[in-house]
């Protein structure tokens, strides 16, 4: 059984260079440890994570250390996804979704890799 890495952590530090410099699709997860939602949402990223290890990057962003990505982003409620290509946002969800409208988001931007 292959093993799955965990999610980057993403900083104020690392943003730039694990996000907006990637080339590829890059799905960044803004979160908080006292957000009930998203401590019930981490198994449906996880699953996401196993299903798209090689051809996407998962990172999270905990809003509470990191208040200026989250600003800079205009994240208001958690969780929020926003979907990354080319260091481009392409896409963002807030709130608890289901996992198979996450999956066809991705499936949907890794079919058209142009995002013209």
């Amino acid at each position: 059984m292959k093993s799955v890495s965990t999610p980057i952590v993403l900083t104020e530090i690392n943003f730039k260079k694990e996000v907006l410099e990637s080339s590829g699709l890059v799905l960044v997860e803004f979160v908080a440890r006292w957000s009930g939602s998203c401590t019930l949402f981490t198994s449906v990223m996880n699953q996401l994570k196993a299903e798209f290890e090689d051809q996407l990057k998962l990172g999270i962003v905990d809003v509470d250390e990191n208040r200026n990505v989250a600003a800079e982003y205009a994240v208001q409620s958690l969780p929020t996804l926003i979907f990354f290509r080319q260091g481009t946002v392409v896409d963002h969800i807030s709130g608890v979704f289901p996992r198979m409208t996450i999956r066809e988001k991705i499936c949907a931007f890794l079919d058209n890799p142009d995002p013209t």
